[in-house]
């Protein structure tokens, strides 16, 4: 389950005229460092495999959708969850 936070649009003019893109499927990543990773750990990986990741909560994490740079944001636990929260627009 997906849960995102959004702005409301100022204006029902302004709302209107996103509504033909929202519908619209896009690939969201989130690019985390993974130092010293090889082909052999790529064949190795299962199910419940960890793998650690070279940034630490509260880091700078790029945000791409369909490649494109469009936010950073930093790592935080919430519960028993890791998440990632916006910090700043591209």
């Amino acid at each position: 389950m997906t849960e995102i936070s959004q702005c409301a649009p100022e204006t029902d003019e302004e709302a209107s005229a996103w509504n033909f893109v929202l519908p619209l499927p896009c690939r969201l990543t989130v690019a985390l460092q993974v130092v010293g990773f090889r082909a052999r750990d790529v064949m190795a990986m299962g199910a419940q495999t960890v793998i650690p990741v070279d940034c630490r909560v509260g880091s700078d994490i790029p945000l791409l959708v369909n490649g494109q740079l469009i936010a950073w944001g930093e790592l935080e636990v919430a519960g028993n969850r890791l998440v990632l929260r916006l910090t700043e627009l591209a």
